[in-house]
């Protein structure tokens, strides 16, 4: 694993063998059908050619279509100040709703982080994961979940959201249990929510239609990630297993919703997510 991800030990390799299918009901065929209003990018899918030029990058971005972005505070944002990345995203006419950031940040600088985050227009800080030494153990994740919930009451009074996303190793069961489900039912939903990474859920070998059922009140931001057969790693939307149109039709008031494409290992990163970019905004649900 590289980047964000690299420092996040595999927990285990065993799959829970949950089938990708559909489990919400099917839209009333009477309504008429819908697409997105906003398509996001999760920067860390185009990582490379940020490091090398941010301001091109986001250029870039924008002229495929995308609205959003998620920055990436564990990546320094690529070297730009808070001002600079504001001022970039302006240019661009780009919205930043959220970004990705270490969990260390929920122990030291948690309240001076809320401040940037409203410098940056951001409603949502998102931790990806934990490091493999504080995530062995069941009591590791519940002691994880009171830090959320105490660092999420702090940032709901700053007007801001804490969540947690999830990676494939967050799903093979520790002690019987799988980790990622006592996280989420340890968690306040008043002040912790989650961002459903689709393709990490099948890839750790849940099923995302279930998860969406389970806890969909849960669930108020996304990674758009399809996945290949085998479930060993992502490819361009629409070329792998997920269905996307059923995924969509079963997230309430998505409208409401911040939905970001992430492709984590693309030999052409830009052209990736131009194609992902494309794909989501023909698509009917």
């Amino acid at each position: 694993m590289t980047g964000r991800r690299e420092f996040v030990k595999t927990l285990g390799a065993a799959a829970l063998g949950y089938a990708v299918r559909p489990r919400a009901p099917s839209p009333d065929p009477r309504a008429p059908f819908r697409t997105l209003n906003r398509i996001g990018l999760e920067l860390y899918s185009v990582r490379d050619a940020m490091h090398k030029d941010p301001e091109g990058t986001l250029a870039a971005v924008r002229a495929m279509g995308y609205t959003d972005v998620e920055l990436l505070w564990s990546f320094g944002n690529f070297g730009r100040t808070t001002e600079q990345v504001r001022a970039a995203l302006d240019h661009e006419g780009l919205r930043a709703p959220s970004a990705h950031i270490s969990p260390i940040t929920l122990f030291v600088g948690w309240e001076r982080s809320l401040e940037i985050a409203h410098r940056l227009g951001h409603e949502y800080l998102i931790v990806p994961s934990f490091t493999g030494e504080t995530s062995r153990t069941l009591d590791d994740w519940r002691e994880w979940a009171d830090r959320f919930n105490a660092a999420g009451a702090v940032a709901r009074r700053a007007g801001i959201w804490l969540a947690f996303h999830n990676e494939p190793d967050h799903m093979p069961l520790i002690d019987g249990k799988v980790p990622y489900d006592l996280f989420v039912e340890r968690t306040d939903p008043k002040v912790v929510r989650l961002q459903l990474d689709v393709g990490n859920l099948v890839m750790g070998g849940g099923d995302p239609f279930a998860y969406l059922q389970r806890y969909r009140e849960r669930y108020w931001s996304f990674h758009f990630k399809d996945v290949v057969p085998d479930r060993s790693h992502d490819t361009v939307l629409g070329t792998g297993t997920v269905d996307f149109k059923r995924l969509l039709a079963a997230v309430p008031d998505i409208d409401r919703k911040f939905c970001y494409v992430e492709q984590e290992g693309q030999e052409d990163p830009l052209g990736s997510a131009r194609k992902d970019c494309d794909f989501l905004k023909k698509l009917e649900f």
